[in-house]
């Protein structure tokens, strides 16, 4: 993966931010944090605390995965954030595009998932010692043999979109780990954090962030 490190030079692109949060859009190829050795140090990250040193992390997306992230700007917005991922509050939703014609029009994977220790970081599925994880998915159009998703993670595992759409036989357009053959051969990996709803850590209220899919 270091060696094909090539991490697209854009400037930030800020949705939003006040007094405790930061939310930006992150585009793909992209690490959210740093990986291990110098050549994997920029990241979104990085970049942030360039511009605001106070920047805390929340939670992550994969490097391959574009959208919308939240940050903190306070430990107490850090706090506030983690417990409603950890409790599961955060509304989450992301764009796809899918091998195949998908023939329902809604449906649930419910298929538990560990680590793939000798290929890690992959994951897979293992209903023994895996853990529970949970996607909704809604069709928005069929087009060209493929199909455009809207998919919604009840959990938060890694990799948990990408396993669960390539194990019910409609991988995920571009993904190098889990699509084969013409699947995979797309520009990017056609997955986007395209919605998150939460809680403001500043008195509660409802709100709701978005960034258009790119694809």
């Amino acid at each position: 993966m270091s060696a094909a490190y090539d991490p697209p030079d854009v400037p930030l692109e800020v949705l939003h931010h006040d007094h405790e949060i930061m939310v930006l859009n992150k585009p793909a190829g992209l690490l959210s944090v740093p990986g291990k050795g110098p050549d994997l140090a920029d990241c979104l990250m990085a970049r942030l605390r360039a511009a605001f040193p106070e920047a805390l992390l929340v939670h992550r997306l994969d490097r391959d995965t574009s959208g919308v992230m939240v940050f903190a700007l306070t430990p107490h917005a850090q706090r506030h954030l983690g417990l409603q991922f950890e409790k599961r509050k955060i509304g989450k939703t992301y764009a796809a595009r899918v091998w195949g014609e998908m023939a329902e029009r809604t449906g649930r994977v419910d298929l538990p998932l560990t680590v793939d220790w000798p290929n890690r970081p992959r994951q897979k599925v293992d209903h023994d010692a895996g853990r529970a994880a949970v996607t909704d998915w809604a069709v928005k159009r069929v087009e060209d043999g493929t199909t455009r998703l809207r998919l919604m993670p009840l959990t938060g595992r890694s990799h948990q979109l990408r396993v669960h759409m390539a194990e019910i036989g409609h991988p995920i357009l571009g993904d190098a780990f889990y699509a084969t053959g013409p699947a995979r051969d797309f520009p990017r990996l056609m997955l986007h954090a395209e919605r998150l709803k939460l809680r403001h850590p500043d008195g509660g209220r409802g709100i709701a962030f978005s960034a258009p899919a790119p694809f």
